[in-house]
């Protein structure tokens, strides 16, 4: 076997590979072999047949054919080594010369694994901001834990500040009704502002099926642009007032959710709870200022298509999954963006690059700083897992497979990569 390297933009390689007819030879025995067992030949058991008789009943291209895919797959990591290339994704074949009697020749275009030269990460400093928990976050939260357990009344008397209402609205910008504007059962609370400035104010003193109608200004910021800083018209209906009657904040309300002894534990947990998403935003932050200066100084190759191509529709996986966790449709928030899948993707990419390049860098330390992942740590994250699902047996045996365990292995690794740049990156 004969292979010639060329290199191409965007991270790839040509690879032009040429099979003898010796080094074939094998193949075509194993494609003969193959054919013969679907077709009959007088006198001789299936899979018996030899290669003159088997190309007298079928054409001797169709036999080297045959033969082609599996030479192609050994010649192909062959060439790979021989190149010393560290290859990613399949390869896109094109096959130049397939003529019995004659040697092969083929050209596998494949994409790179980009290498860094990493930048000396002991000399690059990020600072860690202190988490704090402020009484009045224990408190707001505390008072939304309160309001799920509030008592609902309908009542048959004008709403006012504090009631919960179910209304009817519809939305219009010159007369003329906009887009997704209408909503024929809509609860709020009043008082909350959950809606646009003053909207909430214009419902006080409506009772069970008034109507009223009147004008509003956007605001300036608003998060669609079409009607930031626009005045609309609004048409409103009444369904229903109700009476929110809260449940005082004390040790009984504590011990009636059955968790807990009393109002101070509540508070405890709330306190940790907030400390915790607290310190979970503050990491997140350190990570994105540590990767974006790593990246900075740092060089990398060619990033390839192929690479930004998948982080960028994980990017969106990840993204339509998240609206249907909070009961989105994907396509309506499309509609609201005035946007195509497509144009999404390519608003992806720039972000799709950076994570790629962390990935890049993260793989780069593990491997000079030698992180490694034990058996028991692996199985000491899977058992955390399965214990999660509560021991379901049918999500266990997704879970304890080969492919999960090399992906906790990934993860790991990764965490123990970051716990690392953080240690150094972080000391003073």
């Amino acid at each position: 076997m004969k292979s010639e390297l060329k290199k191409l933009p965007r991270g790839q390689v040509e690879l032009t590979i040429e099979i003898g007819v010796e080094e074939f030879q094998p193949f075509l025995d194993t494609a003969v072999k193959k054919i013969s067992e679907s077709v009959k030949i007088p006198g001789f058991r299936p899979g018996k047949a030899g290669y003159d008789l088997i190309s007298k009943k079928v054409s001797e291209t169709e036999i080297w054919q045959e033969a082609l895919e599996p030479a192609v797959r050994k010649t192909f990591v062959q060439a790979l080594n021989e190149q010393k290339i560290n290859s990613i994704g399949a390869p896109q074949i094109d096959v130049i010369k397939l003529a019995p009697g004659n040697p092969i020749i083929y050209k596998a275009t494949v994409a790179l694994l980009p290498t860094v030269e990493l930048v000396d990460y002991s000399t690059i400093k990020v600072a860690g901001k202190p988490v704090k928990v402020e009484p009045d976050q224990i408190k707001k939260t505390l008072e939304n834990f309160q309001k799920m357990y509030a008592k609902e009344t309908l009542v048959k008397r004008p709403a006012k500040i504090g009631d919960k209402v179910d209304i009817g609205f519809e939305t219009f910008l010159d007369k003329i009704p906009i887009d997704h504007g209408k909503n024929e059962k809509f609860a709020l609370v009043i008082g909350e502002k959950t809606f646009i400035p003053g909207f909430e104010e214009q419902l006080i003193d409506l009772s069970e099926s008034d109507t009223k109608e009147f004008q509003l200004k956007f605001p300036d910021n608003y998060h669609q642009k079409n009607l930031a800083g626009k005045m609309a018209e609004f048409k409103v209906k009444m369904n229903g007032v109700y009476n929110l009657d809260l449940p005082a904040l004390d040790d009984e309300f504590a011990k009636s959710l059955g968790e807990f002894n009393g109002l101070k534990e509540i508070e405890d947990k709330v306190a940790e709870n907030l400390k915790a998403e607290a310190q979970a935003k503050e990491d997140a932050r350190l990570e994105e200022e540590m990767f974006e200066k790593l990246i900075a100084q740092s060089k990398f190759d060619d990033i390839p298509d192929l690479l930004v191509d998948s982080e960028s529709k994980k990017m969106m996986e990840e993204m339509e999954y998240s609206l249907q966790q909070q009961g989105l449709k994907f396509e309506d928030y499309l509609t609201h963006l005035k946007k195509t899948r497509e144009q999404l993707l390519l608003d992806f990419v720039p972000q799709a690059i950076k994570r790629v390049k962390s990935a890049l860098i993260i793989r780069k330390v593990g491997e000079t700083e030698k992180v490694q992942v034990t058996d028991e740590e692996i199985e000491e994250e899977l058992h955390k897992t399965i214990h999660a699902y509560g021991h379901d047996p049918e999500m266990e045996k997704s879970l304890n497979t080969p492919a999960y365990r090399d992906y906790l292995r990934n993860v790991l690794t990764s965490k123990k990569v970051i716990n690392h740049l953080k240690a150094v990156m972080t000391k003073q």
